[in-house]
């Protein structure tokens, strides 16, 4: 493993996390770095669990979507316990798939049978949230050294920061998009009603408590030219 470069690799990729335009983007530049930057890996993908439900994110490959529904039909598996880990343990690996697997004796074998050689799942985490898993997988049994344990942590660790910045901004995007579609129906019911913003703002708030609809919704409708029924 060439340090050096790996380095000067790792320090334009964390630039390039940063340029991204939306979470979307980010997420694939992630995986895509890790198939371009640790040594054996083929494929690549970001697993996050709801309760028994998983989501696969930014996959590079029809076989990181498989492992991750085997693993949600199974219930187990190392991506699988990666995503649900509570960072007592940040880095799972299954380093030869073709041998018997007392930790996960079900998912190993079918695994294998899908094409995986070997394969590691890494804990994605900040100081504030648990972001899922970065998963990385070979076709080749015993592809993954020392060496890419240490780069696929590292890219993890970047990885995370950039995904949990990605996300912040979008949900600032979208709170002032918001705030912005509400002032613009409040006015919209002010002009149309001859009412204050305070009533304004009122009308919107029952609309959408009622109807269990949420507010920037109703902000929609209104601006779209539909009335509140």
């Amino acid at each position: 493993m060439d340090w050096g470069r790996f380095a000067q690799q790792m320090a334009s990729m964390a630039r390039d996390l940063l340029a991204q335009d939306s979470v979307d983007d980010t997420l694939e530049r992630i995986t895509a770095s890790a198939t371009e930057l640790v040594d054996g890996c083929d494929a690549a993908g970001i697993l996050v669990r709801h309760a028994t439900k998983v989501q696969t994110l930014a996959p590079t490959d029809q076989l990181v979507v498989d492992s991750d529904r085997l693993q949600e039909q199974l219930g187990e598996g190392p991506c699988f316990d990666a995503a649900r880990s509570t960072r007592g343990e940040r880095l799972f690996r299954i380093p030869d798939l073709t041998g018997e697997h007392q930790r996960w004796p079900a998912y190993a074998p079918r695994a294998h049978s899908l094409g995986v050689g070997s394969m590691m799942g890494f804990l994605l985490f900040t100081e504030d949230e648990n972001l899922g898993a970065l998963n990385l997988y070979s076709r080749k049994p015993g592809a993954f050294t020392e060496a890419s344990e240490t780069a696929g942590w590292l890219l993890a660790s970047h990885a995370a920061v950039a995904l949990s910045s990605a996300r912040t901004h979008a949900q600032m995007e979208q709170a002032i998009a918001t705030r912005h579609a509400i002032g613009e129906a409040m006015g919209i019911l002010m002009g149309r009603h001859h009412i204050t913003e305070e009533q304004a703002f009122d009308v919107l708030r029952r609309y959408s408590q009622e109807n269990n609809v949420k507010l920037r919704e109703v902000a929609r409708l209104v601006c779209a030219g539909r009335g509140l029924a």
